[in-house]
């Protein structure tokens, strides 16, 4: 990667339901659009093939690095645009009967895979809505920080549940990540309380960018998704957001603004360690 610069980019939002087909040809053209707009890096929501019942999720399962249409759809759509894509929650198969991995996958210009991060925090949880979500039956966890290298520096990985995990942020930005993303399926529910004020905070901790390109809508059954993609600089001020509905946001990422709210607000070199009482 060349030395780090200013660099445009995009968080895109669907509605992702059973179909994988009509998933994927609206991300296509979204991603094509959010590259023909002077996007450099596109991020995707997680979950972007398939939200449904898990035994059609089994079906669809791809191992990586080698992959399967999915992979090479998506591996398509980095190529033709020239542009690195970041997959939010990729539907990984693994060794496990029944479980798959949570997985960001990094795709180079070229559609080559760079980095993956398996998702570490699963989200398990009976919502006052009927809502019913138990990951971890089905998802096993991972157990690594992981960041990638972007045009405009080095880019941390996380998974949507994660942002409730200050720690993982931390260790990201201790990790030389400028820029983090959250790449997402956060329920209406929760979504309404604690979308906006979570990834605010994550980035005021840690001095970064935040990107959360977000599922909206009723994907199936009672699954609603909250929408609301944002980009976050690193003072906490949102720079774009996209409420509801198919399509995309840009900003442009700059490592000299994070390096200047780092300098006149050095609380990340304030840390200090602590044992209780």
């Amino acid at each position: 990667m060349n030395h780090p610069r200013k660099t445009l980019i995009a968080a895109l939002q669907n509605c992702a339901g059973p179909d994988v087909e009509a998933n994927l040809a609206v991300l296509d053209t979204l991603g094509r659009d959010a590259a023909g707009a002077g996007a450099e890096v596109l991020f995707i929501p997680e979950a972007f093939a398939y939200l449904g019942p898990d035994d059609g999720k089994q079906r669809i399962l791809e191992p990586l690095p080698e992959g399967g249409p999915i992979l090479e759809r998506c591996q398509q759509l980095a190529s033709a645009t020239r542009t690195h894509v970041i997959l939010g929650g990729f539907h990984e198969r693994t060794n496990t009967p029944g479980k798959a991995y949570n997985t960001c996958v990094h795709l180079d210009p070229d559609g080559t895979i760079v980095r993956m991060y398996r998702k570490i925090h699963l989200f398990d949880v009976a919502l006052a809505d009927g809502t019913r979500l138990e990951e971890s039956a089905r998802t096993l966890p991972g157990d690594k920080a992981v960041t990638t290298e972007l045009p405009y520096g080095t880019h941390g990985l996380t998974i949507c549940y994660d942002v409730r995990f200050p720690a993982l942020f931390q260790q990201l930005a201790d990790m030389g990540a400028i820029a983090m993303s959250v790449p997402s399926a956060f329920t209406a529910t929760t979504g309404k309380a604690h979308w906006h004020v979570l990834l605010r905070a994550r980035a005021i901790e840690a001095q970064s960018y935040v990107i959360a390109p977000a599922q909206h809508g009723h994907n199936w059954g009672k699954r609603r998704s909250y929408g609301h993609s944002l980009i976050i600089d690193p003072w906490g001020q949102v720079l774009a957001e996209l409420p509801e509905g198919d399509g995309f946001i840009t900003a442009e990422i700059d490592p000299a603004e994070v390096q200047r709210v780092r300098s006149e607000l050095p609380s990340l070199t304030h840390k200090r360690t602590f044992s209780p009482d």
